[in-house]
């Protein structure tokens, strides 16, 4: 897990990236100007920062180059623009900027770049080939670790699912909080509201979340129907 700075004065873009990263096992912190930037930039000493370029106080470019004159670089930065030049961004990357990332920024992109950074302040997470099964399951039975699992819940509907662990660790977790999400939204009958507060998000997290996951929200309103 590392600590992330994300500096940008769109709110929705904050909280997307916010939601990405978390996702993702990361400590995320935001700002929505240079002032705030700077002020967690002291307090928190990220392992890396997503800076946009342009805000109302003070520009990224300039912030990175206030941090690079005064020896605050010493994190990588990634910086994002919807509307900078080519020559913004080899300014940026001059000035020390890792990386650029245009907006609307997808997330295969920024989950890259990220791991990018993180990987050049050696702090990557490992990924499921890195990390050997007997490490984490005991020699004896490291041989009988199942291929797929099953999880039964308590008798609501869809109590029981099967998942498969013989595949990429993003899919599988995709395929387990599509199932999460689709159990409780036929359990609470389709209301937002009551799932928001079972599975502990915001409702506009929720939403974004669900559709994210290709869940249909029709679907606990026509079982209870």
């Amino acid at each position: 897990m590392a600590n992330i700075l994300v500096v940008d004065d769109e709110h929705g873009i904050r909280d997307l990236l916010w939601e990405i990263l978390n996702d993702e096992g990361h400590q995320v912190e935001l700002a929505e100007n240079a002032a705030q930037a700077r002020a967690a930039r002291s307090r928190e000493r990220p392992d890396l920062v997503l800076l946009d370029i342009w805000m109302p106080d003070t520009d990224g470019v300039t912030l990175l180059k206030e941090w690079s004159t005064t020896g605050q670089l010493n994190m990588p930065v990634i910086m994002m623009s919807g509307h900078a030049t080519i020559d913004t961004a080899v300014e940026a990357t001059k000035i020390g900027a890792l990386a650029f990332l245009e907006k609307p920024i997808t997330m295969q992109k920024l989950l890259k770049a990220v791991e990018q950074g993180l990987a050049r302040n050696n702090l990557r997470k490992p990924g499921p080939a890195e990390i050997p099964v007997r490490t984490v399951v005991h020699e004896e039975v490291a041989d009988f670790v199942p291929s797929i699992i099953q999880l039964p819940a308590d008798n609501g509907p869809q109590s029981c699912q099967s998942f498969t662990l013989d595949k990429p660790l993003r899919e599988a977790r995709d395929e387990f909080e599509k199932a999460y999400f689709e159990y409780h939204l036929a359990k609470e009958n389709g209301s937002m509201t009551r799932v928001a507060e079972k599975t502990g998000l915001e409702r506009t997290h929720l939403y974004r979340k669900l559709k994210q996951l290709g869940v249909d929200l029709t679907r606990g309103k026509r079982s209870a129907a």
